[in-house]
């Protein structure tokens, strides 16, 4: 994998605490040209540095009052991959990962209320070959959210 450089990560610095900021901002900030910043992006997006874009949307605006962390043992480590396979089905999972420590997976999920809760986790999660156990942890509030500090 190439390495990035110093323009590379005031790029990064830049965009990351605001997607939104036009590349000719982002240029003159930088002392670079606007087709420049527009071609280190790509590369970076080419690179796999930068693996995302878009709007972060509020799930409580669209009917998502909970937001759940579920860790999920397996009855055995290598059924990972087709466990994920089901849940990947599941839409109101947002992320996973496979862990090291008292369970197998973590998933965070967003639920309506505690019925479609209970039927995600009772109706789907527990349903699917593989799951021995779940743990459920309510999330009551999100105050830190943000992208690792990039140094220039």
């Amino acid at each position: 994998m190439e390495k990035i450089d110093q323009l590379d990560r005031k790029i990064l610095q830049i965009i990351t605490q605001n997607a939104r900021m036009p590349f000719k901002d982002v240029a003159q900030q930088c002392g670079v040209s606007r087709a420049a910043i527009h071609q280190r992006v790509q590369r970076m997006i080419d690179l796999g540095v930068i693996t995302g874009s878009g709007y972060t949307v509020n799930p409580k605006m669209l009917g998502y009052q909970m937001c759940v962390y579920i860790g999920i043992t397996l009855e055995r480590g290598s059924m990972y991959k087709e466990v994920v396979k089901e849940l990947e089905r599941i839409p109101e999972i947002v992320e996973s990962q496979y862990t090291l420590g008292a369970y197998t997976i973590l998933i965070k999920l967003y639920a309506k209320n505690d019925e479609h809760l209970m039927e995600l986790l009772n109706g789907r999660i527990q349903e699917i070959p593989g799951v021995a156990s779940t743990e459920t942890l309510t999330s009551l509030d999100q105050r830190i959210r943000r992208s690792l500090p990039i140094e220039a």
